[in-house]
């Protein structure tokens, strides 16, 4: 299969672009990316395109994400996770229930969140952790997302230190470390995130992947662009004449809504990416042409 999608079990102590590195080995192809990075110490869903796969990755990185996660309240790192060094710490022990079932709460929804310094977004054309790195201090801007889930699953209490276990589902952009890192600070006791692993992105989970060893050894089955598209987009069935229309570049009659629609060929192909404008249905993308 020249063109699809691979979703990887990601292990702890990698990059996500080790991943990508052996997935083009495995895969025959250079031509693989990533829809999301995760931190050398997460684990979990890393959904890789390879070939015409790649053109779908951004609608697949705009989706939703689902996480479960520890966070270690007592301690602040200058990366918000057990990677960086501990710039603060304070006893947390004795921090209520009530008090992190409250604060956590007030997370869910629409917020603004702030970035961790420590990430991938691009300040003045550089990444974050590079300028971090090379000996800058400051803090990112924040900026919109969306946390639909935020349950806390379990409480424990230790001699010095108070860890959060919770389950959170949440929009594209979300950082996980800065929840931890705000509800530290607002129970005024410092707090990162100690473990990571991501259980789906968007119509991908757990079930759906692949460990790394399998990925090296080359034992693995790819996901074509049609199952993809069906699960990811509304679908539209074209007619083999509409079909031939697509190849000539022209618009098909609208599809009666505002998503965008996958249109499948009638042996099941995934055509095009068609979007309505007035009152036809123009293609936004074409992945293949008339047989």
């Amino acid at each position: 299969m020249t063109d699809g999608f691979l979703v990887v079990d990601k292990a702890g102590g990698m990059t996500s672009h080790d991943v990508v590195a052996v997935a083009r080995k495995a895969l025959g192809t250079r031509k693989v990316g990533h829809a999301g990075t995760l931190d050398p110490m997460a684990t979990g869903i890393l959904v890789l395109g390879f070939g015409n796969g790649t053109r779908l990755l951004q609608y697949i990185t705009d989706g939703d994400k689902s996480y479960i996660a520890t966070i270690i309240l007592g301690a602040s790192t200058i990366t918000d996770d057990k990677e960086g060094e501990v710039i603060t710490s304070t006893d947390a022990s004795a921090v209520s229930d009530d008090e992190i079932n409250r604060v956590l709460a007030t997370m869910i929804g629409t917020i603004a969140q702030r970035p961790s310094s420590v990430s991938a977004v691009k300040v003045g054309g550089e990444r974050a952790y590079d300028r971090v790195r090379a000996g800058e201090s400051f803090e990112l801007a924040a900026r919109e997302v969306t946390i639909t889930q935020l349950d806390v699953v379990q409480i424990r209490h230790r001699e010095k230190t108070t860890e959060v276990d919770i389950e959170v589902t949440c929009s594209a952009g979300t950082f996980i470390r800065a929840i931890a890192r705000d509800l530290g600070a607002e129970l005024r006791v410092g707090g990162h995130l100690s473990a990571l692993r991501r259980t789906r992105v968007a119509g991908f989970n757990e079930n759906d992947a692949v460990s790394f060893e399998n990925l090296k050894a080359g034992n693995f089955t790819s996901l074509d662009l049609a199952a993809v598209a069906r699960s990811t987009f509304a679908v539209r069935e074209l007619t083999l004449e509409e079909v031939q229309e697509l190849s000539f570049g022209r618009p098909l009659r609208e599809n009666g809504h505002t998503a965008i629609a996958a249109a499948l060929s009638p042996d099941n192909r995934l055509i095009a990416l068609l979007k309505d404008e007035g009152d036809k249905a123009k293609p936004i993308a074409v992945f293949a042409a008339a047989n």
